[in-house]
């Protein structure tokens, strides 16, 4: 008899449907090895967490619900942040609660209030999007990024900051200095940038944008 410890996954899935304990649905016509390849698919589709990052000593509570963060005249790069939130299975989070907060242009964090700060639910499927600006860069923390705390019901309350791939800290190669200086704990939290030109009749400028799906894990 085989030891069940020592069974590997596709052993376990064959046990389960020969002994019953998994079965297949009605007018099914897959064989243990298809069935199996199929539950592998399925898996290798499902999303993986968003990685926990530092939290940070500058949190406030209760920001103002606010997708605008950008005051017109504030100095540095217009940023648009946007996204989902979901779950490891690619599903709509319910009565999700996004903390966001960062920097200014100049690196200064507005501690007395709540100057890029906010605190939302997601849209109905799931969306979030942000106007604001790049932040600026501070020695404590020399890489630009934005801060993000996630809680749900029924899920674990992430912590995780973003980091801008364009961002000269890490000197243009971020396979090679995405740890640099141990800022970054993860190489996936440091995003791609993409740069639009906004054009007009008597105006010149660019924005740019950046794309963060958070993936919470269940409780």
């Amino acid at each position: 008899m085989n030891d069940p410890a020592k069974l590997n996954r596709r052993q376990v899935l064959e046990l389960c449907i020969s002994r019953g304990l998994l079965a297949l649905a009605a007018g099914s016509v897959l064989l243990p090895k298809q069935l199996f390849a199929a539950w592998q698919q399925a898996e290798q589709q499902a999303l993986k967490p968003t990685p926990h990052e530092a939290f940070g000593p500058l949190f406030l509570k209760d920001a103002p619900n606010q997708r605008v963060l950008r005051a017109p005249g504030d100095p540095g790069v217009p940023l648009k942040v946007s996204g989902r939130v979901l779950n490891t299975k690619g599903q709509v989070v319910e009565a999700a609660v996004v903390d966001f907060w960062q920097a200014d242009h100049r690196g200064l964090y507005d501690t007395h209030g709540y100057r890029y700060r906010t605190r939302f639910t997601p849209g109905e499927g799931g969306e979030y999007g942000i106007d604001t600006v790049i932040p600026g860069h501070y020695p404590d923390r020399p890489a630009q990024h934005l801060h993000y705390m996630v809680a749900a019901p029924g899920h674990r309350t992430l912590v995780t900051e973003s980091y801008f791939a364009t961002d000269p800290f890490f000197e243009g190669n971020i396979d090679k200095n995405w740890n640099k200086q141990g800022i970054a704990e993860h190489k996936e939290m440091i995003l791609p940038v993409s740069l639009f030109e906004n054009a007009s009749a008597d105006n010149h400028s660019m924005h740019a944008e950046i794309t963060l799906d958070i993936v919470l894990e269940k409780a």
